[in-house]
């Protein structure tokens, strides 16, 4: 049985505990906050892009002198990269990108295909790394505040490897930011692009008429390494969200169970306490019996 020092030290022990929990809650929350503005702010740029891409692939019928929009003849080395966090206590926000990539790359060379990882964020690298994979590239320090230059670092690393067939498909592993408690698990394929998938989302959208200077096919193939960029970006800044979004709910849920802990330890010591006087009591009772 738990003497009252030990159950002393438990309920201090749990204090300090909460007390850091908090803290990390309120830090993630102003992270969350800013993270989220950001991604607003982006929005209405990326839409623009997007509807810019749209009107200028009116102009080009023919895909095949794109690289970025032409599709390998065999699709025998598929790149996935996998978006993580610096850092954990943040649920299953790691694990959950972590373990699609590892399932993905055993079903693609299941199906014989060649497979080459590629990592951002210290824990996606050193969890990958510990069970062996080998990455070809690797990207950290980018999940507290993501830079629109670290997109491009990483998209022109991407586009070298695609435009020079040494991979034939790239696919992002990331998670999309739905709200502080909810994250949606993602994996597109960014490169090649898909004309059609550009095209589709100009429906419902109100038409635009552009003048370009020069033609639209030099402007149109200038712009899709561009895409590419906008999208590896959105991805770094939703899973930057998603990362604090998460790390917040689980050091709320932290602080709650600490709570609780310390309500239960807080009627265990009132209990032992009780249980000391009382028989002490009994002590003093018997003694006096005896020499009464």
């Amino acid at each position: 049985m738990a003497t009252l020092r030990d159950i002393r030290r438990r309920i201090a022990s749990v204090h300090n505990t909460r007390k850091i929990t908090k803290a990390m809650e309120m830090v993630a929350a102003a992270k969350l906050r800013r993270a989220q503005g950001r991604i607003e702010a982006l929005r209405p740029y990326a839409i623009d892009m997007v509807e810019m891409m749209m009107d200028l692939a009116t102009y080009s019928e023919e895909t095949l002198q794109y690289a970025l929009l032409r599709e390998h003849a065999e699709e025998g080395t598929v790149a996935l990269l996998a978006m993580t966090g610096d850092r954990g206590l943040a649920g299953s926000f790691n694990a959950n990108v972590i373990r699609r990539a590892i399932e993905e790359e055993r079903v693609l060379r299941t199906a014989g295909k060649q497979v080459r990882l590629l990592a951002v964020g210290k824990k996606g690298i050193g969890t990958l790394r510990f069970r062996r994979f080998e990455l070809d590239e690797t990207w950290q320090g980018l999940s507290d505040r993501p830079e629109y230059t670290h997109a491009q670092q990483i998209a022109r690393h991407l586009i070298e490897e695609f435009v020079g067939e040494r991979v034939d498909r790239v696919r992002l592993i990331y998670n999309h930011f739905k709200s502080p408690m909810e994250q949606k698990l993602m994996d597109v394929t960014i490169l090649p692009i898909r004309r059609e998938e550009v095209i589709d989302e100009r429906r419902e959208k109100r038409p635009v008429t552009y003048l370009y200077e020069p033609d639209p096919a030099t402007i149109f193939e200038g712009l899709l390494p561009a895409y590419v960029e906008i999208a590896v970006y959105r991805a770094l800044l939703e899973s930057s969200a998603s990362e604090q979004g998460a790390r917040m709910t689980a050091m709320r849920n932290a602080s709650e169970s600490a709570e609780e802990m310390l309500g239960d330890l807080t009627l265990a010591l009132n209990r032992a306490r009780q249980a000391a006087i009382t028989q002490e009591i009994l002590e003093v009772v018997a003694g006096a019996e005896a020499l009464g």
